[in-house]
């Protein structure tokens, strides 16, 4: 007989995900009130459980004047505009005034440029702040607390938007929503699927044998990761991803860097297991990404119907090819060299470097055959690399303009998020400039159509940084 158990926001879960997230919570929140953490991720813990509720309804309205407009689309910059945000949303774009509205905050952007705020496809809000090993060994509240200073560092770096591909980021994007920490607003996965020694498999050898249907790790029940070596076995990680608050699916078809038991040409899904995933997310109207980097990988997700690619970096002709007659996304990271990654030995070193040599080639058959590209940055386990996610922008220079790179990570970025459907935790349009849209906002102390290396310096060149009608920063000299 199978127990179910209820959730405080009144719905059942199975009882092999929904007991071990009760734990955690009790866990953490009993740490937190006996030592007194940080603020940071008291106010996150205190997001737990509770129904977001709207930033915009306390914000009042905003009327940005005299800058130059990078709209998300186009290719250069328009002036003589004003810009009306109520209800963090944009209201008005407009070259007459549309007059100040009662309680609305001026801002004079100096003839700066503003722009749509960046969008990083490819994150790991839980992962990006702690080495590996405290990862994996600290105490809970310290993870949380770390995590949600970085959630708003990266705000600080101009990315109002993530996808979170990978961790048990859910309580956090809670947190977030609800105004109780600093954030961007996360597109989350929940854990990555995998199977038996595939990329994100991190147990313990003594956690090994498990049979079908067997109990799952603690790892798996922290939420890193999810097993499955079955079809039904995949449809069931899926749907209970997608109970806990997925917006998307992460399925890994091979092997992987941070994972030194695997290599990049390995396979590990199945055809029909990546089907059952795909079918399983499609019932619920939101897309599978499978994680790729070899052709057969990258191929066998795409004959099972997968809509997008992560990584990708080993990919050949053909392939690009068939990505492109599918209309398939390719979401990948300009990795071109070794301080894009925390220090590596050993199996691990060797995977990246191949997947460096890759890059090379990657975007120029990506560019060849009109793929639908997505930027991410994909940064692990080290809050100094975490602090390169602009920077990594500026490695898209050897195969893109300035503009094309912006638009990859605005309104590119926002088309791929939208796939996820009814499931979109933020309904409405991202990425550009334009009425309705959500009011993500940067305002840029220079223009970086002409140097996108404004973005990898954003403590000095962002002037402003406005997500949901909301300001986080405001360092202009005639405020």
């Amino acid at each position: 007989m199978v127990t179910r158990v209820t959730h405080e926001e009144g719905f059942a879960c199975c009882p092999c995900c929904q007991p071990a997230l009760r734990d955690a919570e009790r866990r953490i929140t009993g740490e937190l009130s006996r030592r007194g953490m940080l603020a940071g991720a008291a106010s996150l813990i205190a997001g737990l459980g509770t129904a977001p509720r709207a930033q915009a309804a306390t914000t009042p309205p905003t009327v940005f004047t005299n800058f130059r407009l990078f709209d998300g689309t186009s290719s250069g910059l328009r002036g003589g505009l004003h810009l009306l945000i109520e209800d963090g949303r944009i209201k008005e774009v407009a070259s007459r005034s549309p007059g100040m509205p009662e309680g609305a905050k001026l801002i004079d952007c100096g003839g700066h440029v503003l722009m749509p705020g960046l969008i990083d496809a490819h994150w790991h809000a839980l992962l990006a702040g702690l080495t590996l090993t405290e990862m994996m060994t600290s105490d809970v509240d310290h993870v949380i607390g770390a995590a949600s200073a970085q959630a708003e560092r990266t705000l600080m770096r101009g990315f109002t938007t993530v996808r979170d591909l990978g961790g048990p980021s859910f309580p956090l994007k809670k947190a977030i929503d609800a105004a109780q920490t600093v954030g961007p607003r996360i597109y989350p996965c929940g854990a990555m699927i995998t199977t038996t020694g595939g990329h994100g498999d991190m147990r313990p050898v003594s956690d090994l044998p498990r049979g079908f249907g067997g109990p799952v790790s603690d790892f798996e029940r922290q939420g890193g990761a999810a097993i499955a070596d079955s079809a039904d076995e995949v449809r069931l990680r899926v749907r209970e991803q997608l109970l806990l608050g997925a917006s998307q699916i992460k399925l890994v078809g091979g092997g992987g860097v941070s994972s030194p038991r695997t290599t990049l040409d390995m396979l590990t899904f199945s055809t029909p297991e990546l089907r059952a995933g795909i079918e399983a997310a499609a019932d619920r109207n939101t897309y599978v990404a499978v994680h790729a980097f070899p052709p057969a990988a990258i191929r066998r997700a795409v004959d099972a119907g997968a809509q997008c690619i992560e990584h990708g970096h080993l990919m050949d002709e053909d392939t690009a090819k068939l990505m492109a007659d599918k209309g398939v996304w390719l979401s990948t990271q300009p990795f071109v060299g070794e301080d894009d990654q925390a220090p590596l030995t050993g199996p691990a070193r060797v995977n990246f470097l191949k997947l460096v040599a890759g890059t090379v080639a990657l975007y120029p058959l990506a560019r060849k055959h009109g793929l639908k590209i997505a930027f991410g940055t994909d940064l692990l386990f080290s809050p100094d690399l975490a602090e390169r996610q602009g920077l990594m922008l500026t490695h898209l220079k050897r195969w893109y303009s300035n503009a094309e790179i912006l638009k990859m990570a605005t309104s590119d970025n926002a088309e791929l998020l939208a796939l996820s459907g009814p499931l979109n935790p933020y309904p409405g349009k991202l990425g550009v400039v334009e009425p309705g849209a959500h009011a993500d906002l940067l305002v840029v102390a220079g223009d970086p159509l002409q140097d996108i290396r404004l973005l990898a310096a954003p403590d000095e060149n962002l002037v402003v940084i406005m997500k949901a009608g909301k300001i986080h920063k405001d360092t202009r000299a005639n405020k």
